[in-house]
């Protein structure tokens, strides 16, 4: 209805707005582009004024009919980097792939590729056919019927420690070629990960993605103010382009490990000393069932009412949290799902709830 189609409207002028228009742009296909009072000063006025952004791109349609056959679009987003949104990422689509999905994973983090590293891909290459670039198959041990496919400029670089110097328009440029030239055939779900922020890679796919639908995105943060404050800004970012939030992922909250597995120095406080070893052959001795026991210790303080509270003063839905896991660790390094590796790690559970 009109609702829809007004939502409709302020998404497309977002996502279609220049990286350096002024603050409250309308977009260039709006009727008072180049007139209204927010585009006073603006670089962009004269091309807006002239009506030369009022035309759809093409590529809009392209990926829509390139996409025809996948039935979900999730985007993974975060304000914050280094909170573990290809961590969240890669084990969503390994647990949706464990459960005989069709799964697709698009890594839209140019500058810092985490997926192939973290899907066990590294030395894996892209190859082209007559349908497109051909994305590459994860090794799905116990999956069923699932099948998880990925793309991730990672694949593309000569040496994995090469650094990504690109402006926007180039890194823009081969985010359309993911989506126009690469051949995800039918897919249940095609997970997107993203960089940190609210830039040029977040408009270009909300852009891109405008005419197949976006079912929305998975927001991930950690437990301290100084993550939360940039990921209520992606909250809202979310809310301008009309990108609807499914929820918000606590992760890094608190460490989770059983007191026996080795993860724990024992020292005298006295002279520094460690001792470890003594400490657990006295616990094995008098009470061996305390090395079964999980230990849990908040390592970044939770603010205010935390990203639960912040959840629900944004009235989006808190999916829950994800501890600092040393076997999840171990899993995202080595490219494995973690519940094939550990059934009794302590992030296993909150991943397969």
């Amino acid at each position: 209805g009109k609702e829809a189609k007004s939502q409709a409207r302020a998404m497309s002028a977002v996502a279609d707005a220049p990286a350096n228009a002024n603050a409250g742009c309308v977009g260039p296909k709006n009727e008072q582009a180049g007139k209204a009072s927010a585009c006073a000063g603006c670089p962009n006025q004269k091309a807006c004024a002239s009506g030369a952004g009022k035309a759809e791109d093409p590529a809009v349609g392209v990926v829509a009919d390139k996409l025809a056959n996948i039935k979900h679009k999730i985007l993974v987003l975060s304000g914050k980097g280094g909170v573990g949104k290809s961590t969240v990422a890669c084990q969503l689509a390994f647990s949706l792939a464990a459960r005989g999905n069709q799964v697709g994973l698009l890594d839209v983090d140019i500058c810092g590729p985490s997926v192939p590293r973290m899907l066990g891909l590294m030395s894996r290459e892209v190859h082209q056919s007559g349908s497109g670039w051909t994305p590459i198959q994860v090794d799905l041990p116990g999956a069923g019927d699932g099948e998880c496919l990925v793309m991730s400029v990672g694949f593309m670089l000569p040496n994995p420690d090469d650094a990504v110097i690109w402006r926007g328009p180039r890194k823009n440029g081969l985010i359309k070629q993911f989506l126009t030239d690469v051949d995800w055939g039918s897919l249940d779900y095609l997970i997107v990960d993203t960089p940190p922020g609210t830039s040029d890679e977040h408009l270009s796919i909300i852009q891109y993605l405008r005419g197949s639908g976006i079912d929305g995105a998975v927001i991930v943060t950690t437990p301290q103010e100084v993550a939360m404050q940039d990921v209520r800004k992606e909250i809202n970012f979310c809310k301008k382009t009309h990108v609807p939030v499914l929820g918000v992922v606590e992760n890094m909250a608190g460490y989770h490990a059983p007191l026996g597995a080795g993860a724990f120095t024992f020292t005298d406080p006295a002279t520094g000393k460690d001792v470890t070893e003594q400490t657990l052959a006295t616990l094995r001795r008098k009470a061996p069932e305390l090395l079964a026991l999980n230990l849990s210790a908040q390592v970044f303080p939770r603010f205010g009412e935390g990203p639960k509270g912040m959840a629900k003063t944004f009235d989006v839905p808190y999916l829950g949290e994800l501890p600092l896991d040393a076997e999840l660790t171990a899993a995202s390094e080595e490219g494995q799902f973690l519940s094939a590796r550990s059934s009794t790690a302590p992030a296993t559970a909150a991943l397969s709830s």
